[in-house]
């Protein structure tokens, strides 16, 4: 018996490309849906989403089913936090406002097994495929199998951000716009130059060091941010999808309201 391999590391590893979406609802078929279509990967998040862990174990196993990836984000607390989702198999967890180089150091300790970090052993779970993976095996392939993203969103460690991508441990630098612009001063101006400064000069600087660089963005926008050295993107939402879907719907029966309506029941 052998951990499942993931489907994002071995197309970043070959210079693919991934394709994420993020999942809000709590629903494992609407995981089973995204995974259906083809993504790579799905992003369920803990850090803002008031999700159960029942709930993520059956979304992850929605997404296997047909070999999609699970990263998830979780919340900053405890190193059960980090870890848990490793043990229902995500294929990845990704650590939202890393601040400094001390803070992603913690991380690497908290999520890694030796030699790389002292993250904490339970082969018993869905990962370790229930204790029927052997013990050393179980540790060295997670530390080769499983993903650790984390999310630079923040101007503090931006001075540090050299060292950050320095770290064995960490596979993936994720830049995180919304946040950011709230950082510097000014909440969602998109046209601040200094979000594109640093949107560029994290995949500049985490392709140097030899980490992925992963980011959101949307179709129209695709492909430029590939040309600037990302290979792992989240485009679009469970939520903005149903909410778009929904308005267009409403959008033709406003149409069809500006009409008198025909054939009146009468009582």
């Amino acid at each position: 018996m052998h951990m499942r391999p993931s489907r994002v590391l071995e197309k970043l590893r070959t210079g693919q490309v991934a394709s994420c979406v993020k999942i809000n609802l709590a629903d494992p078929r609407i995981v089973e849906i995204a995974a259906m279509c083809g993504f790579d990967c799905v992003w369920l998040d803990m850090e803002h989403v008031p999700t159960d862990w029942q709930t993520v174990e059956n979304q992850i196993r929605a997404a296997k089913i047909y070999n999609c990836d699970t990263m998830v984000r979780v919340a900053r607390g405890s190193y059960s936090s980090h870890i848990q989702p490793f043990e229902a198999d995500a294929a990845g967890i990704m650590v939202p406002h890393i601040m400094s180089l001390e803070d992603a150091k913690k991380v690497v300790w908290q999520t890694r097994f030796h030699p790389t970090g002292r993250r904490a052993v339970d082969g018993g779970n869905a990962d370790g495929a229930y204790c029927l993976v052997d013990f050393n095996e179980y540790i060295e392939t997670a530390n080769k199998k499983r993903f650790v993203v984390v999310q630079i969103e923040d101007p503090e460690p931006l001075n540090d951000l050299d060292e950050i991508c320095e770290l064995p441990g960490i596979d993936m630098i994720f830049f995180g716009p919304g946040d950011f612009s709230q950082g510097i001063g000014t909440p969602g101006k998109w046209d601040n130059p200094l979000i594109a400064e640093t949107r560029k000069r994290i995949a500049e600087v985490a392709n140097k060091k030899g980490k992925f660089a992963g980011t959101v963005g949307g179709t129209g926008n695709l492909q430029d941010l590939i040309n600037m050295g990302y290979q792992f993107i989240s485009v679009g939402a469970d939520v903005v999808g149903l909410s778009t879907y929904f308005k267009l719907i409403m959008e033709a029966f406003g149409k069809q309201g500006t009409s008198q309506a025909k054939g009146v029941y009468k009582n």
